[in-house]
């Protein structure tokens, strides 16, 4: 792709977050979602591959779909209200039009389908953009209208996410596919807090941003894009494949490392809020993921799985390193040490 123009998507999609998570009025956050939807399309079909095409015209529908939702409720609430502020989102139709448009957005459950069909046609760094920056947004219009929605859609929607995540994302063999049903059930932990605490929401996503994108940009280096390829790079790179371990069992949210944080913020929360039976649900819900994760770490090491394969071993990469992957690994694994901070802040 032309550098100009990708430097043009580029700004078009930071433009179009900082509108929406800056703006009051509905009209205005609607313009930045629309902004980013169509700056992240040449994105997605710039390999001019079928699949890639394929993927941009998933998206552009769904997003397409979802913002006329986010328009409509906005619409309705305004009709009854005569309010057009973000906050004063008060009529109960409206509330359930934009919970469904926002999980619409996000790729909750009942409305997942598209995103690993989207994910998985989608070259790894615009992947990274899907699954991270991409939902700051929808996820930033959550968290103004919390207040609004109704807590027991949003946790069945959660319990939901994590249950499908967990098992639909046990017979990938397709790391990006894997790591779309990740991202469904990660969703799942920052729904269900939402409504209670707010920021530990926004901890759980700002945390899960920073280990996806870890995990990520170390796959784009050894370019693995199924298990029968991560199971030879560790010849390319075996240190960077040792910390690829680690962040995976971090993202699992294994206790000594930095994903176990807000795992540990929101089941504390939730017992505060009563609501140990949905905190225990989700947890045990999460064992599901922890299989895919696992296996994705045995891949990732040194150790052979106990069977052939047709893939040749490939040598180390010439390709130096970004300093910025080593930042992300250290940052995904550990940070625990200074979780009393971390909860002072929240």
């Amino acid at each position: 792709m032309n550098p100009q123009a990708k430097l043009v998507f580029t700004l078009s999609l930071m433009m179009g977050t900082t509108i929406t998570i800056s703006s009051n009025h509905w009209l205005t956050a609607w313009t930045g979602l629309e902004i980013n939807t169509l700056a992240i399309l040449p994105l997605i079909s710039k390999s001019h591959h079928p699949r890639a095409i394929e993927a941009a015209t998933k998206y552009f529908l769904v997003q397409a779909t979802a913002s006329a939702l986010v328009l409509f409720s906005s619409m309705t609430n305004a009709w009854a209200t005569g309010q057009w502020d973000i906050t004063q989102l008060t009529n109960p139709p409206s509330c359930l039009i934009l919970t469904s448009a926002i999980a619409m957005k996000l790729g909750l459950v009942p409305f997942h389908f598209w995103f690993p069909e989207v994910l998985q046609g989608s070259p790894l760094t615009t992947g990274l953009l899907l699954s991270t920056f991409m939902k700051l947004p929808p996820i930033a219009l959550l968290f103004m209208t919390s207040h609004s929605l109704d807590p027991m859609i949003l946790t069945a929607m959660a319990i939901l996410s994590v249950a499908l995540g967990g098992w639909m994302g046990l017979n990938q063999t397709q790391i990006r596919k894997i790591l779309a049903f990740s991202s469904i059930s990660h969703l799942g932990w920052m729904i269900i807090i939402i409504a209670y605490s707010p920021k530990l929401t926004l901890l759980n996503f700002y945390l899960y941003s920073l280990m996806t994108a870890a995990v990520f940009l170390t796959l784009n280096s050894t370019k693995a894009l199924n298990l029968s390829t991560l199971i030879t790079s560790w010849t390319k790179a075996p240190s960077l494949n040792t910390m690829l371990l680690l962040t995976l069992l971090s993202l699992a949210g294994l206790p000594p490392l930095t994903g176990f944080l807000p795992k540990w913020f929101i089941i504390q929360e939730l017992t505060k809020q009563d609501m140990a039976m949905a905190a225990t649900i989700i947890s045990l819900l999460s064992l599901l993921n922890l299989f895919f994760y696992l296996r994705l770490a045995y891949c990732a090491t040194i150790t052979l799985p106990p069977h052939t394969t047709n893939q040749m071993k490939q040598w180390r990469t010439n390709k130096p390193i970004s300093p910025l992957v080593a930042i992300l690994i250290t940052v995904s694994i550990a940070m625990l040490p200074i979780s009393p901070l971390i909860l002072y802040s929240v």
